[in-house]
């Protein structure tokens, strides 16, 4: 039986490669409170720069919300963080999402907008010479690390940046960015992101 890879391990190993060397790094971030435990934890390894790219969120209103969270967590922190700015973007989702209204959250329609996502960072990494590009997707215990960390590393390659493996949720990451989120007071949005989440989140309760 093949042995589930430890991405958590994989970083680790990656950063004590580095050597005490302190490369770029974009990190694509879907949230404020996601990214505070993630920043944190890369913050003594890495030159950051974050990238707010979620052209899934629905409303607008509910994007420029977020967004401006995760401007304002920024100004908060102990430490710099650069932000990359993007545009919403909203219809390269819309582009394929109508077509999967029916798959149910986790499924194929969430795995094409983390490659959505997930292409857009690694090539905004490489056209700006970042050595490397992760994401803050895997902090959430909703999400699939393993389909993360392939999309990822394949978005990478084909970008030619190199893909940082992680799992974010260990050693207590999720925890760690609800302690964050309330000393901060973030707003903790009640669903992912599409309007298809919202509504299958809305029939479950």
């Amino acid at each position: 039986m093949e042995l589930k890879r430890n991405y958590q391990r994989e970083m680790e190993e990656e950063i004590r490669s580095l050597n005490g060397r302190r490369p770029t790094l974009l990190l694509h971030s879907c949230c404020g409170p996601c990214s505070s435990a993630v920043l944190e934890r890369l913050n003594d390894f890495f030159d950051l720069t974050l990238l707010y790219y979620n052209p899934n969120i629905e409303p607008e209103e509910e994007y420029r919300h977020r967004l401006s969270e995760q401007k304002r967590l920024i100004s908060l922190l102990p430490f710099p963080v650069k932000l990359l700015p993007c545009d919403w973007g909203h219809e390269a989702f819309a582009a394929f999402a109508e077509s999967m209204a029916d798959c149910p959250e986790g499924g194929d329609r969430c795995l094409a907008c983390f490659a959505l996502r997930l292409g857009y960072t690694a090539r905004t990494a490489a056209e700006q010479g970042f050595e490397y590009f992760t994401t803050t997707l895997s902090v959430s215990p909703h999400k699939n690390a393993e389909n993360i960390n392939r999309i990822g590393q394949a978005a990478g390659e084909k970008a030619g940046v190199k893909y940082l493996m992680a799992d974010f949720k260990k050693k207590n990451g999720y925890l760690r960015s609800l302690q964050l989120s309330r000393a901060y007071g973030l707003y903790r949005q009640d669903y992912c992101g599409c309007l298809y989440s919202k509504t299958e989140k809305s029939e479950k309760d």
